[in-house]
C-alpha cells in the first residue's frame, strides 16, 4: 500500500511532513526497505541518519524486548534505573575523557536546548552564535539557533533572543585566493569583525557548530577553519558546542565527527542514531560545565529510559564488535570513488564531498558559476526512489548519501547503477516536471 497522494495523510499535521515521494514503508532489513506492496528499496537515507545500525536488527530488538518484559521506564527525575547509568559511563568512555557527565533528553532538539541552558548558566552570558543554513532541531531553542527554512520562523515569534548567525564555510562557493587551498578564513574574519564592532565577545556564551553541515548539503568545512574557530572560542571564554546529532556514532568513521578535526568540544550533543533506533538525545560535557544547572532545569519523564538505553548500549556493542569505524572508512572511500566516476560522466555534478558514509553530491547548473541546480536534485531524487533507491536532497541541490552503516558493497554497486541510469535520463531530458506534483524538499 503506497500512499499515492499526500492529501491522504491529512490526519497528520502538514507541518510534520516534508514531501519527497508518496510512499509508506512496512519493514526493513539492514540497508533495505520494503513498502506495503513488497517493493524493495536500497536505503541511502538511514531514516535521516538515525538508523546507523540498519533496520530490523534482531539483536537490538531482542535486547529491548527482554528489557521491556522487566520494566520499560520509570521517571528518572525521582528514582534511578541501571541502564541509563551504564550508558552514560559507556558514552564517557568513548570520549576518552575524564570528569565528564551526561544529560538525557528524548530528542536531539531537546538536547540542543539543554546545551543552550547549560552554556548560558555556566558562562553567565546570554548571546549564542550559530551558522547560516544550520539545522539544530525544532524545539524553540533549537529552532531559534537554526537558519535553514523560513517556515521554521514564520508565525512563531518571538524566538529565542540574542542569537547571531554567521556564514558557514563552503569550499565550492567560498572566497578563494588564487593558488591557495580554500581555508574558510573569510568566515572567521566575519566573526572577528563582529567582535570588534557590534557583538561583544565577552557576552557570547557559546558557538554551536556542526562538524559537517548536514542539511546545508553535507558541506565539510576546512580543518583550518574548525581549528581557528575553536581557538577563537578559547580566546574569549566562549563554549565550543558540537552538534553531532546527524554525524555522530560512527557515521564519519569516528564515534564523534569532531574527532576528524583534532579539537576538543566543551559540550557534544547527540541524537538520532545514539538511541539504536529509539528516541534519545544526549549532551556530554565536562563536569564543571554540566554542574552549572540545578534540578529541575532540564528533565523529562521519558528521557533516558531503560528501554531506549538498552537499545543504545546494544547498538554500541555491535559497532565495537564489528569494527564499524574502520568499516565505514573503507565503505565511504569505495562509495565516493564510484560517485566520482559519475562526476566524470555528468557535468551537472559540481562536487562529491564527505567523510565516511556522510556524503553530498552537489548538483549544479554550470561548473563555472556553481549555481545550485534544484531541478536536477528534485528530479533525480524522485526517479531514484521510483527505481528502488531511497535518496533525498538537501540544501536545495545536494543529493544526501547517508546509508545505514551496515550497507554492503554489492548494495552500493546496485545503488550507484540506479543513480547512473536516472542521471542519464535527466541529462537526456527524459524526466518531466510532473515530479513536482509531489516533490518539495527543504
Amino acid at each position: 500500500m503506497a500512499i499515492n497522494n499526500y492529501d491522504e495523510m491529512g490526519v497528520v499535521a502538514k507541518y510534520q511532513r516534508i514531501p519527497y515521494y508518496p510512499i509508506a514503508f512496512e519493514r526493513g532489513k539492514g540497508a533495505l526497505l520494503y513498502d506495503y506492496d513488497g517493493k524493495e528499496y536500497i536505503d541511502f537515507l538511514a531514516s535521516a541518519s538515525s538508523a546507523n545500525a540498519g533496520h530490523g536488527n534482531e539483536e537490538i530488538a531482542e535486547a529491548v524486548y527482554n528489557q521491556m518484559k522487566n520494566i520499560t521506564q520509570y521517571a528518572s527525575a525521582y528514582f534511578q534505573m541501571r541502564e541509563p547509568v551504564i550508558l552514560a559511563e559507556k558514552l564517557i568512555e568513548l570520549t576518552g575523557k575524564k570528569d565528564m557527565q551526561v544529560a538525557y533528553s528524548t530528542t536531539g532538539s531537546e538536547s540542543i536546548d539543554c546545551a543552550i541552558k547549560v552554556a548560558r548558566a555556566y558562562t553567565g552570558r546570554s548571546k549564542i552564535i550559530s551558522f547560516t543554513e544550520a539545522y539544530h532541531g525544532s524545539t524553540y531553542g533549537a529552532m531559534s539557533i537554526s537558519a535553514l527554512s523560513l517556515n521554521m520562523r514564520r508565525k512563531m515569534g518571538p524566538l529565542l533572543p540574542e542569537v547571531y548567525h554567521f556564514k558557514y564555510p563552503d569550499s565550492l562557493r567560498g572566497r578563494k585566493e588564487e593558488g591557495k587551498e580554500y581555508d574558510g578564513m573569510e568566515c572567521i574574519e566575519e566573526i572577528r569583525y563582529a567582535f570588534e564592532h557590534y557583538l561583544p565577545a565577552e557576552e557570547v556564551a557559546a558557538v554551536f557548530f556542526e562538524p559537517i553541515a548536514g542539511d546545508m548539503g553535507l558541506v565539510v568545512p576546512p580543518k583550518r577553519f574548525v581549528q581557528e574557530l575553536h581557538k577563537l572560542c578559547k580566546e574569549h571564554g566562549i563554549l565550543f558546542v558540537v552538534d553531532d546529532i546527524q554525524q555522530g556514532m560512527c557515521r564519519t568513521g569516528k564515534w564523534f565527527s569532531i574527532e576528524n578535526f583534532d579539537v576538543e568540544p566543551d559540550l557534544t550533543v547527540l541524537g538520532k542514531s545514539v538511541g539504536g533506533g529509539l528516541p534519545l538525545g544526549v549532551v556530554i560535557g565536562k563536569k564543571e560545565i554540566m554542574d552549572s544547572l540545578d534540578s529541575p532545569a532540564h528533565l523529562f519523564t521519558m528521557s533516558g529510559n531503560s528501554a531506549v538505553c538498552t537499545a543504545a548500549l546494544k547498538s554500541i556493542e555491535i559497532f565495537e564488535r564489528e569494527n564499524m569505524n574502520e568499516a565505514v572508512v573503507e565503505k565511504g572511500e569505495y562509495l565516493k570513488g564510484k560517485l566520482a566516476k559519475l562526476m566524470d560522466k555528468y557535468d551537472f555534478i559540481g562536487e562529491v564531498r564527505g567523510i565516511g558514509l556522510s556524503i553530498g553530491v552537489d548538483l549544479v547548473k554550470d561548473r563555472k558559476t556553481m549555481e545550485k541546480n534544484y531541478d536536477a536534485a528534485a528530479k533525480i531524487s524522485y526517479k531514484c526512489i521510483e527505481n528502488g533507491l531511497l535518496m533525498i536532497f538537501v540544501g536545495q541541490n545536494s543529493l544526501r548519501v547517508q546509508p545505514p552503516l551496515v550497507i554492503t558493497k554489492e548494495q552500493i554497486d546496485k545503488a550507484v547503477d540506479i543513480m547512473d541510469k536516472v542521471m542519464d535520463d535527466y541529462a537526456n531530458g527524459r524526466i518531466g516536471d510532473e515530479v513536482f506534483e509531489h516533490m518539495q524538499g527543504w
